[in-house]
């Protein structure tokens, strides 16, 4: 963790911002890594006040990769307040990691003060399933990545959760695993296990229990999808947040 922490300082130095918040974002937070895995590590930044009165577009990620494997990719608070007001599931995962690295603490929980009541069940829902669909080819071929079953899975799980309990689901995965059928939870326990102790460039044979299950959930989510809420516009209460933590 210390050379994550002395990447961060380093960025600070370089690109001249304060970092208010880093997590990882990966699988290492979802809780399902191979040995392998490297490190996703996410982070909201933030210049100094004359940085924003500018005329001109300016750059609002700062990106990163080192030699032992963090992958880092920031945002600017402007970027990541926009970003809130549209319920963006990535920027959301970040705000409740398990896996935090640094937290400016006031300045977070302003931000999350505002994130519940922004998000928005069918904007995460259309990105879960999206996601969802982006793997359902590979997961459907005669050997998978592990990685690619779990990926597919969070997603469809995450989904099913919103549809079910019109809640942000878990950033964990094996919080999200009680909503599973208990042959399937059974299923990823073992696959879980197995991936623990094999890099990413391993090949499972198919499991058509998992894959008869992920499109069973995905067309559960696609057909629950449109009669799900919208979070609320909260333009003047964030405008307010952003004044409040550039002072």
């Amino acid at each position: 963790m210390q050379n994550i922490l002395d990447k961060l300082k380093e960025t600070e130095r370089e690109k001249s911002v304060e970092i208010l918040y880093a997590v990882e974002s990966g699988s290492r937070a979802w809780g399902f890594a191979s040995p392998d895995s490297d490190y996703d590590i996410r982070f909201i930044y933030k210049h100094g006040l004359d940085y924003y009165l500018s005329l001109w577009d300016k750059p609002d990620v700062i990106e990163f990769m080192t030699a032992d494997d963090l992958d880092g990719s920031g945002w600017d608070l402007g970027k990541s307040v926009k970003q809130l007001a549209k319920s963006n599931a990535s920027l959301l995962e970040w705000l409740y990691s398990p896996v935090v690295y640094y937290e400016n603490t006031e300045a977070m929980a302003k931000l999350r003060a505002v994130a519940s009541d922004c998000f928005s069940p069918i904007a995460c829902m259309h990105h879960y399933i999206g996601t969802t669909k982006n793997f359902m080819d590979v997961c459907t071929q005669d050997a998978v990545k592990l990685k690619s079953y779990f990926y597919a899975l969070r997603t469809a799980l995450a989904g099913k959760w919103i549809v079910d309990r019109d809640s942000f689901p878990p950033v964990d995965f094996n919080e999200l695993l009680p909503i599973a059928p208990p042959a399937i939870q059974e299923k990823i326990k073992e696959l879980m296990q197995i991936k623990s102790q094999q890099n990413e460039s391993y090949l499972h044979p198919k499991e058509s229990l998992i894959t008869d299950y992920l499109q069973e959930t995905l067309a559960y989510n696609m057909a629950h999808a449109s009669s799900l809420r919208s979070g609320k516009k909260m333009g003047e209460e964030l405008d307010g947040v952003f004044r409040d933590l550039l002072k």
